[in-house]
């Protein structure tokens, strides 16, 4: 199958590192920011970094909300959200007023570890992941290990939903999948082997 892969350039993401892991991997992949892109593509890559109000802003004015919404309902293209990204897929965050895109049942807190003030926020640097590992997305890796940065973290209100968690003073949820719609919290683009191993997975969806 030829690979048409979009990578969503609406001003949050770090499109370059992505960029540069899938060339190293064979895989060509463009950014666009127009909607009619979207449809066209065999996978869809949604990064992030940044505010929660400013990527939902950004993806308005680039009238790509219902696109998004209308694609992930659909279930015939894979999303991949990561990080921020994966925090938009979901209903709100503490970090934000404006509403994310509901694609996933979840809402996004804000760590709190004042019982054990040795735990910073954010969340930096490299954790395990429990990983259910019949799901395709975490095939061929054993004992997986990301990097993470993020000072806010996913709740999902539907357990089925949770294919991920890491613990950081509590579980969290770091992988969810609805259909063909996935979030990550932490960054493959960053996870070298790892994180090879899960955009070759994610590539493998149809």
């Amino acid at each position: 199958m030829n690979k048409n892969v979009c990578i969503i350039d609406y001003g949050m993401g770090n499109i370059g590192s992505i960029l540069n892991m899938l060339k190293y991997l064979g895989i060509t992949a463009f950014t666009s920011s127009n909607p009619n892109d979207l449809k066209d593509s065999s996978h869809i890559i949604l990064p992030g970094v940044g505010k929660f109000d400013a990527a939902m802003k950004n993806l308005i004015d680039r009238r790509l909300i219902k696109p998004l919404q209308d694609i992930s309902n659909d279930g015939k293209i894979p999303i991949m959200g990561i990080c921020l990204g994966m925090q938009i897929l979901c209903n709100k965050s503490e970090e934000g007023k404006l509403e994310g895109l509901g694609l996933i049942d979840a809402e996004v807190k804000l760590f709190n570890h004042s019982n054990d003030l040795s735990l910073k926020v954010p969340h930096m640097g490299w954790n395990y992941v429990d990983a259910d590992n019949k799901e395709l997305i975490f095939k061929n890796i054993e004992s997986p290990r990301f990097y993470f940065v993020h000072s806010y973290y996913v709740s999902c209100n539907e357990i089925g939903n949770v294919i991920g968690k890491t613990n950081y003073g509590k579980d969290f949820v770091s992988a969810f999948k609805k259909g063909k719609t996935i979030g990550l919290q932490f960054h493959p683009e960053k996870s070298h082997k790892y994180g090879m191993q899960i955009f070759k997975n994610f590539f493998d969806l149809q």
